[in-house]
């Protein structure tokens, strides 16, 4: 956190700036602090293209009619911004606010100890709103006023404990290996709350779920439903979002009717079963996943994502069928974090031509290189809670609400708590038992309500 160059704040220098009346300076205020908030809230570079990306995404909404006045104040605020960060490249000056600067620091030095990718935006976004609550360099190295951000999650935000805790370590992590400071000390105590019960689908809204993502979309007519087998699949395996986008060909014994998830949360393997009624599907997905790696391998495209040892270790791996996504996305795209939506939160394989202006949320990439990646987790999640609502499904209903439902019907059949937690992934037989609260039944709660049992 050493300063290493000269620091321009563009809301400083626009206080400053002559060129514009009060009521001018507040017009561009107002947008350009829109435009920042969009811009770090999908880890856009600040430059021409997130101003685009912002220009398309909420200033040229459907949804919304402006003012011809309007568009060209924001246009001039625009413009007046890429300005000023021309200006500071000119003069070798670093324009990132200070919550960007700790989120990068503390992105690189997750990248240094090999912390997951969704760990390092996790604590990279908690040390920028960290750097919010400090205000300047010196406060945000001060330990005490760590504990007193700590101390305002705690006691002013109605969170659960879990992200209490994903804050203090976050915090933690910064001084320990962004500060430099061995073993902070932070004067705080975690505020346990409740435990909270899952959404479990019955087996009938479940068929119903099932059958919504079966239809078509209607703005891709050469596009069958995509996300059926997948949403079956999940359910019937019990799997996370992130393990089911992640499958890929080798992790699929159709003969023995494994699944074997990689890498899965705290980094295990396991294995779990693959479902007797979806082998002929999952037959014909892999034959389709060929279909489209063959192709990639006509064109020359680079091989798909593998972790950096396995990388390094088997070089031509990636090129591999056995290596290739169960559920490739349709489009290629540069590295895991770029992807388009339109505003209806659809991605660019689900809609046509004629569909509304699209927006990329991810334009940082990890290295540069294009190639095709597995089905996206937040379009297959949207496209979960669009069904679940055309299903008339009464329940907020997530694509893990798919796994609950597998665990909690598992326990009302008959199976034992050891066996569920196994097939789960659970390291804690208690994390396991919370599916006791919610099954119904002989092996669920067990108990019939006196109106019922009225003679």
């Amino acid at each position: 956190m050493r300063p290493s160059k000269t620091r321009w704040c563009w809301r400083r220098d626009l206080a400053e700036f002559r060129g514009l009346s009060d009521r001018e300076r507040a017009g561009f205020l107002l947008v350009l602090e829109w435009f920042e908030n969009f811009r770090l809230r999908h880890e856009m570079e600040a430059g021409r293209d997130a101003a685009k990306a912002f220009w398309r995404a909420e200033v040229q909404r459907e949804d919304r009619k402006r003012e011809p006045w309007q568009l060209d104040q924001w246009s001039d605020a625009i413009q007046w911004y890429l300005n000023w960060l021309k200006a500071c490249e000119e003069a070798g000056a670093d324009h990132r606010s200070l919550p960007e600067r700790l989120r990068a620091a503390v992105h690189s030095a997750g990248s240094r100890r090999g912390l997951a990718l969704r760990t390092k935006q996790c604590y990279g976004a908690w040390a920028a709103r960290y750097a919010v609550f400090a205000g300047d360099e010196r406060e945000v190295m001060r330990v005490e006023t760590a504990s007193r951000f700590l101390g305002s999650v705690v006691n002013d935000e109605d969170c659960a404990y879990s992200t209490q805790k994903q804050a203090l370590n976050a915090v933690a992590f910064f001084f320990k290996y962004v500060c430099g400071v061995e073993d902070p000390v932070f004067q705080v105590k975690l505020r346990k709350t409740g435990t909270r019960i899952p959404v479990v689908l019955a087996k009938p809204e479940t068929e119903r779920l099932f059958e919504k993502l079966d239809e078509p979309p209607k703005q891709a007519k050469k596009t069958e439903g995509r996300y059926g087998l997948a949403a079956r699949l999940q359910y019937g395996a019990g799997l996370r979002l992130s393990e089911l986008v992640r499958l890929r060909i080798k992790d699929v014994d159709l003969g023995r009717g494994t699944l074997t998830v990689r890498m899965g949360k705290g980094d295990k393997d396991r294995m779990t079963v693959l479902p007797k009624s979806l082998r002929e599907q999952i037959a014909e997905q892999i034959e389709k996943a060929r279909e489209i790696w063959r192709r990639d391998r006509e064109e020359g495209l680079a091989g798909v994502y593998l972790p950096g040892a396995l990388a390094r270790k088997f070089r031509r791996a990636a090129e591999t069928f056995e290596w290739f996504w169960l559920f490739p996305a349709r489009q290629t795209s540069v590295d895991l974090e770029t992807r388009c939506y339109d505003r209806a939160g659809r991605d660019d394989d689900a809609v046509g031509d004629a569909a509304v202006t699209r927006v990329a949320v991810r334009t940082k990439p990890e290295s540069g290189i294009r190639r095709r990646h597995h089905l996206h987790g937040k379009v297959y999640n949207e496209a979960i809670q669009r069904a679940a609502s055309a299903a008339g499904i009464e329940k907020h209903v997530t694509s893990h609400a798919l796994r609950h439902s597998f665990a909690t019907h598992l326990l009302e059949a008959g199976t034992d708590l050891r066996t569920i937690q196994d097939l789960l992934g659970h390291e804690e037989i208690t994390t396991t038992e919370i599916y006791l609260h919610v099954a119904t039944g002989v092996h669920g709660l067990g108990v019939v309500s006196p109106l019922d049992s009225r003679e």
